[in-house]
């Protein structure tokens, strides 16, 4: 009986103790082949196990490479990349430095940007930062416009908003006054037919 509990209590870690192969690659004993899956960025796994030696990721719709995604695999000897359609932009930098930091780049001549069309087909290991950085320019440009625009529309609801405050407070006191005058004027009647029911000619 107790035997049968360990066993089961056994069965239950062994998801924690065995890695599991991300969906949907193939994995060997320090192989993880997720070569031609029509993973993207956004699709592909968040992380891989320790051990790896080896990934495969070639033939796949990546357009970049999530920054420190083989920065924890102590183990990692290649990953085979060729056949994306790499995006050489600022999101290209961590592959690109990651890439200069291999021994043997030969394995990765094949790695070359797809876009923009005056980086086309150039080896993103040899890219400098300067080529890559000049490609965010327009993309940097277009978030500062963007930020003016949102900042000119806020400033001017604002103005609205500062606009409408004044012109109800005004229309308010107005109010006010008015219902002051009121008040006073009713107070003076009031004052008023009391005296004169008070008077000693009004008596019955």
């Amino acid at each position: 009986m107790n035997s049968g509990i360990l066993f089961l209590s056994l069965l239950g870690f062994l998801p924690l103790v065995i890695p599991i192969c991300p969906v949907p690659c193939k994995c060997a004993t320090n192989i993880i082949d997720c070569t031609s899956k029509g993973l993207t960025v956004a699709k592909l796994p968040v992380t891989f196990r320790s051990s790896a030696e080896i990934i495969h990721l070639g033939y796949n719709r990546l357009t970049s490479i999530p920054n420190g995604l083989f920065d924890n695999l102590k183990s990692l000897q290649v990953v085979y990349l060729q056949g994306n359609p790499w995006e050489c932009n600022c999101d290209i930098l961590y592959l690109r430095s990651w890439l200069q930091w291999q021994q043997n780049r030969t394995f990765y001549r094949d790695v070359r940007c797809s876009s923009p069309a005056h980086l086309q087909d150039r080896i993103i290991a040899y890219l400098t930062e300067d080529e890559i950085i000049s490609t965010c320019q327009y993309w940097y440009c277009s978030l500062a416009l963007l930020s003016q625009l949102c900042l000119f529309i806020f400033l001017f609801l604002q103005g609205i908003l500062v606009i409408f405050i004044i012109v109800y407070l005004q229309k308010f006191r107005r109010m006010t006054a008015e219902a002051q005058s009121n008040t006073r004027d009713l107070h003076q009647h009031v004052d008023t037919w009391v005296s004169s029911s008070r008077s000693p000619y009004n008596s019955d």
